[in-house]
């Protein structure tokens, strides 16, 4: 999986949104009305992934907003709506198995509290944490559910975040250029021990699922911070020039 694409400006993905927007328009949903057979264990999973697609972005969205570029701050905008359309499929799947959605979950609201902390850069930074561990637990269910409309969902989810993640790399790429080489090795260097982290603690929490999906827990951990390499590399290179508008947002004191 290439999820790395140089030379895409803002333009080219809110192009690429509205398309997939329409590609979606045009599939519909998968068919709900066959059912799913979901054992107990990746039950709990999924309603705990559900929580954490759940929210109306407003934070990250008013952050874009500030960063001055309204291309970026549109994007970012079809970014949201892509994710609570995950949200909807998997609240839609587990009916169709018969479970219900979770208020909330503390793994959600550790992730929400510390992308707020401060500007779009941390905000993008802890995202990109959700994202990367994402990829690699929506793969799992792709590939090891038995349940058909099941595998059908992480697929189309997965598919999304493929795309997802490379334009989180642009913007933090362009956000950590005017950083000094070392400073930017750390920052990414940082990252991925806070990947690490997390893909221990879903590791831990997500045990139960992983393992009926075939895949242990020590592989999950390994396989995802093996990913993230190229990308700590593609976000710490230096980025293309950016717009005037980006130009403008540098000097925000909140880390855009």
């Amino acid at each position: 999986m290439n999820v790395i694409k140089h030379g895409r400006g803002y333009e080219t993905w809110v192009a690429d949104f509205e398309s997939e927007r329409e590609r979606r328009a045009r599939r519909g949903d998968p068919e709900w009305g066959r059912g799913a057979k979901l054992p107990a264990e990746l039950v709990r999973s999924l309603q705990r992934f559900q929580v954490g697609e759940d929210g109306d972005g407003s934070a990250l969205i008013g952050k874009a907003d500030r960063a001055g570029d309204p291309v970026y701050a549109r994007a970012v905008r079809l970014f949201v709506a892509e994710e609570q359309n995950h949200a909807r499929m998997l609240a839609l799947l587990l009916e169709a198995g018969g479970a219900g959605t979770l208020a909330g979950h503390w793994s959600d609201t550790v992730f929400v509290r510390l992308r707020r902390l401060l500007g779009l850069r941390v905000e993008l930074l802890v995202l990109m944490v959700a994202e990367v561990v994402a990829l690699r637990y929506y793969r799992a269910v792709r590939d090891g559910a038995a349940d058909p409309l099941a595998a059908e969902v992480a697929r189309l989810i997965l598919a999304d975040e493929e795309r997802h993640v490379p334009f989180h790399c642009l913007r933090l790429r362009e956000a950590l250029a005017p950083l000094p080489v070392p400073a930017r090795r750390a920052a990414v260097t940082a990252w991925r021990a806070v990947l690490a982290a997390a893909a221990v603690v879903v590791a831990a929490d997500h045990g139960p699922a992983l393992r009926t999906l075939g895949v242990r827990r020590r592989t999950f951990v390994a396989d995802t911070v093996r990913s993230s390499a190229a990308l700590a590399a593609d976000i710490a290179a230096v980025a293309p020039a950016p717009s005037r508008a980006a130009d403008r947002a540098e000097p925000d004191p909140r880390g855009v």
